[in-house]
């Protein structure tokens, strides 16, 4: 059976984001957030990415859409994963995208952090890499989650965009890209315990 994928566009303060999704079962199953990069469009990755893709609308992904918008304005948006094909991820990366999921705003956790609280510890860099291919930025918001050291790291979107989202969430980070105050849901930043 042929998959036929569809995506909408969805404006915000950062560039156009793309919601991508296909119809498999009746229900729209969204396979990807996909965030403008430096120099590079939304709307350019899904073309070169699914070249079949066709425009489209539904409720369910049109309401996503704003949810989005609203996000990415500032607003605080509460996501669910009802219509996130997350099944589609890896058992590890579906165990750190729930981990990460549940980090809320103004927040942020360790890619250590996240490794224990998933029963790997020592695994920060897989749950590094595993959160850089996140399919999902902004609904499991990746951009909460930093370095041991306290530096942002990186972010599908750059790290402009991880610095002014984290920032608007009232995660305080310094002018070299450290946070230096928030809460922290898994791990600890550098001079403090772990919880």
């Amino acid at each position: 059976m042929k998959v036929r994928v569809f995506y909408a566009m969805c404006r915000s303060p950062f560039g156009s984001i793309a919601v991508v999704w296909d119809t498999v079962s009746d229900d729209p199953r969204v396979s990807r957030i996909v965030l403008p990069r430096p120099g590079l469009s939304a709307r350019a990755i899904v073309k070169a990415s699914w070249p079949g893709a066709i425009r489209g609308r539904t409720l369910t992904i049109d309401r996503l859409a704003e949810r989005i918008a609203a996000f990415l304005e500032g607003e605080t948006v509460r996501f669910r994963l009802s219509s996130i094909a997350l099944d589609r991820c890896s058992p590890f990366q579906q165990a750190v995208l729930r981990a990460e999921f549940s980090v809320r705003r103004g927040t942020v956790a360790t890619y250590g952090g996240i490794a224990e609280r998933i029963g790997r510890p020592g695994a920060g860099r897989a749950v590094g890499r595993a959160l850089a291919t996140n399919p999902f930025p902004i609904v499991i918001p990746c951009h909460r989650a930093i370095r041991s050291d306290g530096s942002i790291g990186g972010y599908q979107g750059g790290p402009r965009m991880k610095r002014m989202l984290l920032e608007r969430e009232g995660v305080t980070v310094s002018p070299q890209g450290t946070v230096t105050k928030a809460r922290v849901t898994y791990g600890a930043l550098p001079g403090r315990r772990h919880r």
